[in-house]
């Protein structure tokens, strides 16, 4: 009966250290997460679409694991957003598996999904002040590109007015002195010196005969009038250049195409053209006043 008790004790310790050893071995962090049967066994209840069952196994894990358990925290975090509609507590869990896994590649995902869940959280307060805010930044970006292009818009319309302004005139057509038809009138021949009546006999109208490359002779219908001979003249009149204002899509291999029905004169549309192109491949601008020779 002495040597039995301490034989015992000696079995009770043993069997303390044996249990204490399992409870270790099972609690151990360095057992990978995945490999855990409560996390398995949520993904096979989230694939049968149990999601309340799946999201207490995951909590089951967090709670064993504590700070070793980042991708309980996403999965739980994913079911707080899209199934059970509580977007603070999704918010909780996905900072927390950024929290745990900061280099993860799916970190990105996980701030897209704490973004989305603060708008959700936004949209149950009264006034919605975050969309509020979000819709003023998004009239900011749109005033501001609005004012980007009104600026590139006046670029254009100042360098157009100088293109313009730059262009020379076309000519105007001149008219010799002597091309002017000219009448000449025998003073015997009037009605005055011939009658003294007060109502002198109407004069016949001048009838003007237009005759090709000579000057225009004018007969009054008359006996004895004769129109004086003159000098043929021809009237100097000045064609000005094509111009051609570029359009969306122009190039000069289309224009020649346009202009001559052969595109390989393109290279005349760029000789002419010299002064505004610095070299064959230059692009066109819109507006641009293009010389077709």
């Amino acid at each position: 009966m002495r040597f039995r008790f301490p034989f015992i004790c000696l079995c009770a310790l043993a069997a303390l250290f044996f249990v204490a050893g399992c409870e270790r071995a099972d609690s151990s962090p360095f057992a990978a997460e995945i490999d855990e049967p409560n996390y398995r066994r949520g993904k096979d209840l989230l694939r049968q679409g149990r999601n309340q069952e799946a999201l207490a196994a995951f909590l089951k894990v967090v709670e064993k694991r504590g700070d070793d358990a980042p991708e309980s925290h996403l999965e739980i975090g994913i079911l707080y957003q899209k199934h059970i509609k509580d977007p603070i507590a999704a918010i909780y869990h996905y900072r927390r598996f950024r929290e745990l896994k900061p280099n993860s590649p799916q970190i990105d995902l996980v701030r897209q999904q704490i973004d989305l869940a603060t708008r959700e959280f936004a949209r149950t307060l009264p006034g919605q002040p975050l969309e509020n805010s979000m819709e003023r930044i998004d009239l900011l970006d749109k005033l501001d590109q609005l004012q980007r292009e009104n600026a590139q818009l006046k670029e254009q319309l100042i360098a157009a007015k100088t293109l313009t302004v730059n262009t020379p005139r076309a000519p105007v057509a001149v008219i010799a002195p002597d091309a002017v038809p000219s009448v000449a009138v025998n003073p015997e021949d009037s009605p005055i010196a011939r009658s003294p009546d007060p109502a002198p006999e109407p004069a016949a109208v001048p009838t003007m005969v237009p005759v090709q490359s000579q000057k225009p002779t004018v007969s009054l219908n008359r006996p004895g009038v004769q129109t004086p001979a003159s000098h043929p003249s021809t009237p100097i009149v000045m064609t000005p250049g094509r111009k051609h204002s570029v359009a969306k899509g122009d190039t000069l291999f289309n224009l020649a195409q346009r202009y001559y029905n052969n595109k390989s004169r393109w290279r005349d549309i760029y000789a002419a053209n010299r002064d505004q192109l610095s070299s064959e491949s230059a692009p066109l601008h819109i507006g641009m006043q293009l010389k077709i020779p």
